[in-house]
């Protein structure tokens, strides 16, 4: 249950930034035995991969710190995202231990289509709340959210591995603003339109 807890921690951690969680997971795979990397997953801990995947964050974390360039960093990561997420719970044997079940060693599989399918959620959430953050604040408030969401992920991810039952309560906040911030979109995308029929003057 733990094993699953942090494989879920780690894969929202991704919806929100894809490369922190990679890279949490493969440094303390290295200096710690917090971490375990499963059979075929030994490449997340290799110096010259951490490298690149670092290279990447700082990347990732300017770009996304741009009004307008953070949409389509945001787009790109559609398919980055995701995928990280599916590493992230795979990688800490989570698809293994689930329950013990053996269903789960026997597929893993699913351990990496539910990490994807919880980074993507993750973050089609955050791709559809930027634009509204940048509209709403004239570009001032995306740099905030940004680095919110990054702090965000490190958080989480560390939380997953050390803490794992707090994921549970982070999850159930998460899902608590995730509906706030999903009114809030439709409440923006209605004035719009209202707007473009109405047009002043």
């Amino acid at each position: 249950m733990l094993a699953a807890l942090t494989g879920l921690g780690l894969s929202t951690a991704a919806g929100l930034n894809a490369y922190i969680p990679l890279l949490v997971v493969g440094v303390l795979a290295n200096f710690t035995d917090a971490v375990k990397l499963p059979d075929g997953y030994a490449w997340l801990s290799n110096w010259g991969v951490l490298a690149v995947i670092a290279v990447l964050l700082v990347a990732e974390v300017v770009l996304d710190k741009v009004p307008v360039v953070d949409s389509v960093n945001d787009a790109v990561q559609t398919a980055v995202r995701p995928v990280s997420g599916g590493v992230v719970f795979s990688a800490t044997s989570a698809a293994a231990e689930l329950d013990h079940s053996t269903w789960m060693t026997e597929n893993p599989w699913a351990g990496w289509l539910i990490g994807i399918v919880l980074a993507a959620a993750v973050h089609a959430l955050k791709s559809a709340a930027r634009p509204v953050v940048n509209a709403g604040t004239a570009g001032v408030g995306g740099p905030v959210v940004s680095t919110v969401e990054d702090a965000g992920s490190l958080g989480l991810s560390l939380i997953a591995v050390f803490l794992p039952l707090l994921v549970l309560v982070v999850l159930l906040a998460g899902a608590l603003l995730a509906w706030m911030t999903l009114r809030r979109v439709r409440r923006h995308r209605a004035a719009r339109r209202a707007r473009s029929a109405h047009p002043p003057g």
